[in-house]
């Protein structure tokens, strides 16, 4: 069960029956043991049918991290940071438990504001030097 605890108190379990590992060699340097070892961990965790997310944080998820899910909205993390397998699969597993924490509360509604009268005046007040200087810049009349 992976277990995202969230500030307010609530948490987002995912059972990890729902998501899925892969293994591969490793890319880069390291000797001759990295022609033998599986080290590089996969995750694939269908987002878009997963019953655990509920609507909100699925749809906030599928556009947040669009590009990070194939076409039928299954994600793809890898990790080969570390020679070790089991290392790799938590460092995966972390990434995924940082993206939910990103999505899991819905953003703040922006507030509509107004300009205050100060600032209104000290627009108006700039574009008129500037217009008083731009009208300077004209022919000289007598």
């Amino acid at each position: 069960m992976l277990i995202v605890k969230l500030e307010s108190g609530h948490e987002i379990q995912i059972p990890l029956k729902e998501i899925e590992f892969s293994f591969a060699r490793s890319s880069g340097p390291g000797g001759q043991n990295v022609n033998k070892v599986n080290s590089k961990a996969v995750l694939r965790w269908d987002v878009a049918h997963s019953p655990t997310l509920g609507l909100g944080p699925r749809l906030r998820f599928l556009n947040t991290f669009a590009n990070k899910l194939t076409s039928e909205g299954v994600l793809v993390l890898s990790s080969d940071r570390h020679r070790d397998q089991g290392k790799n699969v938590d460092d995966c597993l972390s990434k995924l438990r940082q993206m939910i924490h990103e999505i899991a509360l819905p953003p703040k509604p922006r507030k509509k504001t107004k300009p205050t009268k100060g600032s209104k005046r000290r627009n108006e007040q700039g574009k008129r030097a500037n217009s008083e200087k731009k009208a300077a810049r004209g022919k000289v009349r007598f």
